[in-house]
């Protein structure tokens, strides 16, 4: 009954912001096409092609050190059939959530380390999704996407109640040790976890984007078996142990046991990974320029 109250009231907080972003249309266009059996290239390209901006944005991280390619992209029907339709599905979901969410309404400092830390996590998601011993053939950008996404309910909650955001800040101050999500079950009764998954739900993402987002702090709670949510969980701690600083040494935490077993890892493979993170998050410096975030690590 509790998770179903704080479901209620995220819908009815949610629904009564003002001007909360929603995606681009061609986002929705994408989703609609790719839900269809047999889509083309060719079909995905024509609609990429009615949002020259977008289209720019696809091609620019497409030819980014993200992907490593050997050669130069020069069509967005090009890096569909290079990366795949579901790669570009991401790239596009990435682009527009930071377009939505990067503004100058933000407090510069906390949107700079938002997106650092959600680019970090999209980062270690992707190497959990390659590397990880039992999970051969999941998706590497849809892990990206959902380490991304994991935190979108904090931008919500920074951008449309700043009071609440204030006052969340002031118990961190008060306890440097209690996760964000418990802070946040005090002051808002529901946490940035939920906020996500609502989100969500109304852009119609994948259900196993969904059940990352909500679930990434507790993957031991998700109803499905679903590898994802305990991949953004660790993710989301390499992160932290890999670039925090002094202020937020308290803040990194433990990773569980029943994470490491689902993933095939152990404490040792920790220290690997989290060098493989160092070098994989230089590749994404062209997210960062999309976030407005300046280049400097």
């Amino acid at each position: 009954m509790e998770v179903v109250a704080a479901q209620n009231k995220v819908k009815q907080v949610i629904s009564n912001i003002r001007n909360l972003p929603t995606p681009p249309i061609v986002f929705n266009q994408i989703q609609n096409a790719l839900s269809q059996p047999n889509v083309s290239a060719g079909q995905v390209a024509a609609i990429l092609s009615e949002d020259p901006a977008m289209s720019a944005k696809v091609l620019k991280l497409t030819n980014s050190a993200f992907y490593g390619l050997a050669r130069e992209i020069e069509s967005v029907k090009q890096a569909i059939v290079v990366i795949g339709l579901e790669a570009v599905r991401n790239l596009v979901l990435s682009a527009s959530v930071m377009e939505m969410f990067t503004g100058d309404n933000i407090d510069p400092a906390y949107q700079e380390h938002y997106w650092r830390h959600s680019l970090a996590t999209a980062s270690a998601s992707r190497i959990l999704a390659k590397n990880a011993k039992a999970l051969s053939g999941l998706d590497g950008d849809a892990a990206f996407s959902a380490g991304l996404l994991h935190d979108i309910g904090k931008m919500v909650i920074a951008c449309f109640l700043p009071n609440e955001f204030k006052q969340i800040a002031a118990k961190r101050k008060e306890d440097a040790t209690a996760p964000d999500f418990v802070i946040e079950e005090q002051v808002l009764g529901f946490t940035h976890a939920q906020i996500g998954g609502y989100l969500a739900t109304q852009w119609k993402l994948p259900a196993k984007l969904n059940y990352a987002i909500i679930f990434h702090h507790r993957p031991d709670l998700c109803p499905m078996d679903e590898p994802l949510p305990f991949i953004v969980n660790l993710a989301n701690y390499l992160a932290k142990k890999t670039f925090y600083d002094k202020s937020e040494e308290l803040q990194v935490g433990t990773v569980a046991e029943a994470v490491l077993t689902k993933l095939s890892l152990t404490e040792n493979d920790l220290d690997q990974l989290t060098e493989q993170l160092r070098n994989d998050f230089l590749k994404s410096e062209t997210f960062l320029h999309l976030a407005g975030v300046r280049k400097d690590t």
